[in-house]
């Protein structure tokens, strides 16, 4: 990662040990989305993802918006009337939405167990759309604070896209809101979060362009800045004969024809190539063109960054193509005299589900979508442009149509050398809008950072360690599911366990009076003047040996308890019911056995993180439960059925194996290693053998397997022949004469065991 800014430090530090939410915003290349990645790698809160549109959320690794809380499209009204529908426009409201709207109960559970929601690209947020999802996890949350008490990360930079309302929407909703961005949502009104700007610029150097860029992003741009910038305008510039240039323009039409007119003009044949798309992935979230059309000579840019060692390319680099095979695209750098073969990309589908033995949220991979990530680049919208980084431009800005659009476009550039202005820059239309220029005026200065930081720390170990032993709602489920054994059925298979339940309610019951006691003894500790923390780890040491044992035998309870309806016929509804009471007793011990670590880590004066507040006794909680509860079934000779879909009767079909924030390449190692063929690491990654294979070139390549591992001896015997004295970059003249013998990956496998 780039050297950490300040600011980037306080963020990290606000998400990781305070409850207070955050605006992250910052000018182009200040490395918003870098810090996203660490905050999700580090924190230990449970976290979601969410962006307003299918392409955003993709980018970010996460979902959209409406798909996460079943929202409908068109807008929402922030009260509980009856609203007025038109032909052309539709509106929610709290009522419509309450009595409408069924969210599964996978949904549901991971809004029940997440901390921390992180809202990226937040400029294109309607201020509508943020209230209904305020309102949306109030009620299944069942709590009555902000985001039901989710801690919520805002990011983006509102001078880029802003959010998009028709002018009829708007009639009704300014009746409601001031404005349309995210800040003028009811919820952030009444509670702003902290404003942090990231301002340490990674892209651009040159301190004339950076002192214009931020003139023109104030809205307090000069007669010299323009002067400056008029110094690039060459109405004249031959794109064709200068290559590497990219055009900037407003709109798509132009760019589109732009790029199909110059790949028309290139001699040479046309070679499409297609994505492998496996499992669920729908077509208005593609990342790139599925058909892509290339000729030889053809000016690309990639729209990824390098993910391998070698780094050599990133988002936005130009570059053109040199030979294209059925499946081999090499592309050539002129300026660095290099030429490289383009690998596939892998962007994944994801929705996110609770683990049920750990309760922490994780991804689970629904599709894939595998292409080269490369488009042609002769031109390309300004819109299109957000998140990427050219060392050459020409900008065709005479019809900027929106605030900040102008300012969208320069900010692409490295530097003032590679600019080309195909118009001089005029004064109107590239203001900004002032709703944001006001809004910028709330940045919290470093001063003020310090001291919120110094409170807000103060004020989370607090909350999380009270919350830790309240256990007044986890009680009263207890107390609904005592109640839930009707006396009208004695003779259902439910009312067996009646006196189960009720010798279960009350241990914890018996729990709740010293809990609350404990409760008022922290906040007179953290009442006071000078916080000894010592005292309290002491304290919590206590507490934890005292109430670990019940509340610890209560899980094995209940994990019983489901071991034996498992075994029972035509009782869905109480298994149901029981593993809703196991999800709530087992995090509560959970977060007993985090609490501890938390304040151990406080008063080692360490940072907290995620690798502070776990340990293998928190992982392995459950596992180990289950297997001891199993055990004692076969000494107890209880028959337990061979037939497994018998007894896991009414547990969830297997899903696919869950995918943790590992390179693409070492998941693929590891199911290797645990000796699963390709077809089944295929399977369970939900890609082709074909992106397996590719995998297993690096895999090769870096000595990790032997290539004998994977190619049987008499096809490595065809290579070394057709391979003897080869020394052409493409493969394209060898697989034309040896096609038949091996496949593409088998020869890409081999040559990588060459180097």
């Amino acid at each position: 990662m780039q050297t950490i800014s300040e600011a980037a430090a306080y963020t990290l530090q606000f998400i990781n040990q305070t409850h207070r939410s955050v605006f992250l915003t910052g000018k182009a290349g200040t490395g918003k989305t870098t810090l996203l990645k660490e905050i999700i790698q580090t924190t230990h809160k449970n976290t979601v993802v969410v962006a307003p549109t299918g392409i955003a959320a993709l980018n970010a690794g996460g979902v959209t918006i409406h798909s996460m809380f079943q929202l409908p499209f068109g807008g929402f009204i922030p009260d509980n009337s009856s609203p007025q529908f038109s032909e052309s426009t539709k509106f929610e409201t709290k009522a419509t939405l309450r009595r409408h709207f069924k969210m599964s109960g996978l949904k549901k559970s991971v809004i029940r167990n997440m901390e921390l929601l992180v809202i990226d690209e937040v400029s294109m947020l309607r201020a509508d759309l943020l209230d209904a999802m305020d309102y949306m996890m109030q009620s299944v949350r069942k709590k009555n604070t902000p985001f039901g008490g989710v801690q919520v990360l805002y990011i983006g930079d509102l001078l880029q896209l802003p959010p998009v309302i028709r002018d009829e929407e708007w009639r009704t909703l300014k009746t409601y809101y001031k404005g349309k961005f995210f800040f003028h949502s009811h919820v952030v009104q009444q509670n702003p979060p902290l404003y942090i700007e990231l301002s340490k610029i990674f892209r651009q150097t040159d301190d004339t362009f950076i002192s214009v860029l931020n003139n023109l992003r104030n809205n307090q741009i000069s007669q010299e800045d323009i002067q400056t910038l008029n110094q690039y305008v060459k109405p004249d510039f031959d794109l064709k004969a200068n290559k590497g240039y990219i055009t900037l323009t407003t709109h798509n039409n132009k760019a589109d024809s732009m790029n199909a007119q110059a790949l028309q003009d290139l001699d040479g044949k046309l070679v499409s190539y297609n994505p492998a798309i496996t499992g669920d992935f729908p077509d208005k979230i593609f990342p790139v063109e599925q058909e892509l059309k290339l000729k030889v000579g053809a000016q690309v840019m990639f729209v990824k960054n390098d993910l391998s060692f070698d780094k050599h390319y990133f988002n936005g680099k130009m570059g053109l193509i040199k030979s294209l095979g059925s499946q081999e695209i090499l592309v050539h750098f002129p300026e660095e005299n290099k030429t490289i073969e383009v690998e596939k990309y892998e962007w994944q589908n994801i929705r996110y589900k609770v683990d049920a033995t750990t309760k922490e949220i994780e991804e689970e991979v629904l599709g894939t979508f595998v292409h080269y990530p490369i488009k042609l680049a002769w031109a390309i919208t300004v819109h299109k442009s957000q998140g990427l980084t050219f060392d050459k431009a020409a900008l065709d800005v005479s019809q900027v149509f929106l605030p900040g659009q102008a300012y969208v476009a320069l900010s692409r550039l490295r530097s003032l050398e590679g600019l080309i202005l195909l118009s001089p820059l005029r004064m109107n239309g590239i203001s900004n809008d002032q709703d944001v220029m006001d809004y910028a005026l709330n940045k919290a200065s470093d001063s003020f950072l310090a001291s919120a930081l110094h409170f807000e720390t103060k004020n989370f170990i607090h909350n999380y360690l009270i919350n830790t032993f309240d256990w007044s709602d986890l009680a009263q489920e207890w107390r609904n599911h005592k109640f839930s054994y009707s006396e009208k059925s004695e003779i259902s298979e439910k009312s067996k366990h009646a006196t189960w339940a009720k010798k279960q309610t009350e241990v914890i019951e018996q729990l709740l009076d010293p809990s609350k006691k404990f409760i008022s003894q922290l906040n007179k500790l953290f009442g006071q003047e000078t916080v000894d923390l010592n005292h309290i780890s002491e304290r919590i040491g206590a507490a934890f040996t005292y109430f670990l044992k019940p509340m610890d035998e209560l899980v094995f309870e209940i994990l019983w308890k489901i071991e034996e309806v498992k075994r029972i016929k035509k009782v869905k509804a109480f298994y149901d019911e029981l593993i809703v009471l196991e999800e709530l007793q087992t995090k509560a011990v959970l977060r007993l056995m985090k609490a501890k670590l938390l304040i151990e880590t406080v008063v080692a004066g360490e940072t907290i993180s995620k690798e502070k507040l776990t340990s293998s006794e928190i992982k392995k909680y459950i596992s180990r439960k289950t297997e001891a509860i199993q055990n004692q079934f076969k000494e107890l000779n209880i028959t337990l059925i061979d037939d497994d879909k018998d007894v896991q009767r009414y547990t969830a079909k297997k899903v696919k194996t869950a995918v943790t924030k590992k390179s693409t390449v070492q998941e693929t190692y590891e199911l290797w290693v645990e000796k699963k063929s390709i077809a089944e690491i295929a399977t369970i990654r939900v890609l082709t053998k074909q992106t397996i294979y590719s995998h297993f070139v690096k895999l090769i390549q870096t000595k990790a397997v032997a290539i004998s591992e994977v190619l049987p001896e008499d096809k490595l015997q065809n290579l070394a022949a057709a391979f003897a004295g080869y020394r052409e970059e493409s493969l394209n003249a060898l697989m034309e004469k040896h096609g038949q013998k091996f496949s593409w990956e088998e020869a890409r496998m081999y040559k990588a065991s060459l180097n």
